[in-house]
């Protein structure tokens, strides 16, 4: 990783600014991208804007900023993106402090912001190390995301066009996953669309797969992806719900695509299963559909209440020490050493007689107490 040190006075940096909206802001004569295009458009406040213009006309020292060398030999912003721009909109009369503008200003005072010599660390190197010492450097002003600093290191062709497609205020990407209920969660210019794709399409290894598409001339098969992967959500799932937005439809999506389901009877199982009083966990919904509807932790089914064990277990208890025979049914019936034995409540499980998935309720009237390894046999039959 190679970092050098450079004093570069603000009438160089700010040189050729110009602010394109979306399609990104420049300066450095052309050479700098100060917010890359498509980047996300955070903008200081003007208290903030205010106090870094106030530092450089009193010739404070300004937090040192990072500069990521590009292959073409020209540069981005690494850390530093507001206070550049803050500089180079004031210079270029954006704005005014306290009702001066710059062009207001003395020539004298003019000179003394435009020779103000801003720390910049100039930064090239391998992807991983570039990785790792921005992680470390990432301590200042608003933060980068994990996938904002992954796009300061695999720049090139590839990213470029992910980004038209990813995370651009309302792209492509954004008006598909949202069109019929929004399925995506976070905001596209942030970078949080193109995380979420590139965490499905390879199994959360991001770093890998943009690492291995850096230099590919578009990212047509990540989109291609994305699309087919929304497409089979929207034709197994018709009727949208609000729980299903931020799902990890990408690792659904691999496990589930190659099965076959009925769309109508799916729609009638999630429509009767979000009518269920005792379904308290409405996001598992889907996936229990998807997986055969066999796995009930996914839905956080409502339990039997302390006063239900407690009143079902103390008529068990009577009943069996009346007929010598154990307190858990299925033991009263066997051949086993516990045929009389009564345990005691801490040794039980409170079991649905017909199950939950059967049809069977969490009530009073359905409930028995079985012992440990009995409820654990039972299963779900």
């Amino acid at each position: 990783m190679k970092i050098e040190l450079h004093k570069i006075p603000i009438k160089e940096v700010v040189k050729e600014y110009k602010d394109s909206a979306e399609e990104g802001v420049t300066a450095y004569s052309g050479k700098l991208d100060i917010r890359p295009k498509y980047q996300r458009e955070f903008v200081y406040k003007e208290k903030q804007r205010n106090e870094v213009i106030e530092t450089v006309r009193k010739y404070f020292p300004l937090n040192i900023m990072y500069w990521v060398k590009k292959p073409d030999g020209n540069f981005e912003v690494l850390d530093g993106q507001q206070r550049t721009i803050s500089i180079a909109q004031y210079v270029a009369g954006e704005f005014s402090i306290n009702e001066k503008y710059f062009h207001s200003l003395t020539k004298d005072e003019q000179n003394q912001i435009l020779n103000y010599e801003l720390m910049i660390y100039f930064c090239e190197g391998k992807e991983r190390e570039k990785l790792n010492w921005f992680r470390i450097v990432n301590i200042s002003g608003e933060k980068l995301t994990e996938q904002e600093l992954r796009n300061s290191v695999y720049t090139g062709t590839w990213l470029s066009d992910a980004k038209l497609k990813f995370s651009k205020t309302n792209c492509a990407a954004y008006l598909l996953a949202s069109d019929g209920g929004q399925l995506v969660t976070g905001s596209p210019i942030r970078q949080e669309f193109l995380e979420t794709v590139l965490s499905w399409i390879n199994k959360g290894k991001i770093e890998e797969y943009m690492s291995k598409h850096q230099h590919d001339k578009n990212a047509n098969e990540l989109w291609g992806y994305f699309q087919k992967v929304i497409e089979w959500v929207r034709k197994t799932f018709p009727n949208y719900r609000t729980e299903m937005k931020g799902l990890e439809w990408g690792r659904l999506y691999e496990e589930y695509h190659n099965k076959r389901y009925n769309p109508q009877k799916i729609s009638a199982t999630v429509h009767r299963l979000y009518a269920d009083p005792y379904v308290r966990n409405k996001r598992g919904v889907f996936e229990y559909i998807l997986g055969g509807e066999k796995d009930t932790k996914l839905l956080d089914v409502r339990v039997f209440d302390e006063a239900t064990k407690k009143t079902v277990y103390t008529i068990q208890t009577d009943k069996s020490k009346k007929e010598e025979k154990s307190n858990c049914p299925l033991c009263a019936i066997g051949h086993s050493a516990n045929k009389k034995k009564i345990w005691k409540i801490d040794e039980m499980d409170a079991d649905h007689v017909s199950s939950w998935s059967k049809g069977g309720k969490t009530d009073i009237k359905n409930c028995q107490m079985l012992c440990k390894t009995h409820n654990r046999a039972k299963g779900n039959k």
